[in-house]
């Protein structure tokens, strides 16, 4: 069952997720991402780029309990809200919200592992609305930009997942390659059995692997009937 929604707000098992002001609210791509998306050590450093409500830092924080998370966002209203998120759990202590662009962000320490749900819509037509333009399309952060920045910020060793349309994974990749990443592990996504694939959720690393890990998920089995495959990927975080 999915997460309990009422007056703007999604209510998971061991947080709530305010989204009233944010452009892009809880949705199916995060939480794929925050369920599974891997860290490489314990204990370990996770960053979060364009964080938005704060949901996949939320659900990395509770998958893994002796990790620290940096969530930045450039937007201020979804970053306050995700503040304000993070401070209403129970892993407000190791959640830290930090307005910037991944470009600008300076971390001499490094980061194990990054996750992004990034804006992607980067051929299509923007919304009229500046907040979800920016949240949505690839206008103030690409392919390249996003790849470039993670490569910069990931320590040796280190894990970059992310989610994205299936027509813009080859983009990805390109950008992704062209700094030095190495794609590791992919799971296809399907709406339903009959579908094609409609999104994936990609790893890279920044050392070489020996075999690539590609699986596929389907979300639903018929309507409204969550496959076994999805239920045991985010029961931790779903209500039932």
């Amino acid at each position: 069952m999915s997460p309990k929604m009422a007056n703007d707000y999604f209510q998971f098992r061991k947080f709530t997720v305010h989204q009233h002001r944010c452009a892009m609210k809880v949705g199916t791509d995060g939480t794929l991402l925050g369920a599974w998306a891997e860290a490489p050590v314990i204990p370990c450093r996770i960053l979060d780029i364009g964080t938005g409500t704060g949901l996949i830092a939320l659900m990395m924080a509770q998958r893994f309990p002796m990790a620290h998370i940096v969530g930045i966002d450039i937007d201020g209203d979804a970053v306050s809200q995700a503040r304000e998120n993070v401070m209403e759990s129970p892993f407000s202590n190791r959640i830290n919200i930090l307005q910037t662009d991944a470009a600008m962000l300076q971390d001499t320490d490094g980061f194990d592992a990054i996750v992004s749900n990034p804006p992607y819509f980067a051929d299509s037509l923007t919304s009229p609305n500046a907040q979800r333009t920016t949240a949505r399309h690839g206008v103030s952060l690409s392919f390249e930009a996003l790849c470039a920045s993670a490569f910069r910020l990931l320590k040796n060793n280190g894990l970059f997942s992310v989610v994205v349309p299936s027509d813009g994974r080859s983009r990805l990749e390109a950008a992704a390659r062209l700094e030095g990443f190495f794609l590791s592990r992919v799971c296809l996504v399907r709406t339903t059995p009959q579908k094609p694939p409609k999104r994936q959720l990609i790893e890279f690393r920044t050392q070489p692997v020996n075999e690539l890990d590609i699986t596929e998920g389907v979300i639903e089995i018929s309507p409204n009937a969550r496959s076994p495959w999805y239920q045991q990927l985010t029961q931790t975080f779903y209500l039932r």
